[in-house]
């Protein structure tokens, strides 16, 4: 059985130690421990691989939580993935909300720098 440390996962993941110690505060990993040292199992690993995807997609740690806490071994867990496409879809809906506003702030930039261009142009300025 695999085993890993909290450096090793560090590493692996390019996240900081204390990163992976908050997960385990919060609930989301339960390292095995030898004295004071942690030791994560092949399940750890890949629950923080999917914490960080959720993350990568923007979801928060209680969405990644309640998503990956569906998964059930020998299922087919179309309720874990019906959820988990529920959420791709609110983050999309949100990011291309963003867009949107993004967009239009731009606009709104490029008038306001072309009216003061012209504004100095008519005031002989340049």
């Amino acid at each position: 059985m695999a085993e890993y440390s909290i450096s090793q996962l560090s590493k692996e993941f390019d996240v900081t130690t204390r990163t992976i110690r908050h997960y385990e505060e919060i609930g989301l990993l339960s390292p095995a421990r030898r004295g004071q040292t942690r030791v994560y199992s092949a399940a750890d690993r890949i629950r923080l691989k999917l914490i960080l995807r959720g993350k990568r997609l923007g979801l928060s740690l209680d969405d990644s939580r309640d998503i990956i806490d569906m998964y059930e071994p020998g299922k087919t867990n179309v309720d874990q993935l019906k959820k988990l496409i529920d959420a791709i879809q609110a983050q999309r809906t949100k990011l291309n909300q963003q867009l949107d506003d993004i967009t239009n702030l731009l606009k709104d930039l490029n008038q306001a720098e072309t009216d003061c261009i012209e504004s100095l142009k008519t005031n002989g300025q340049k």
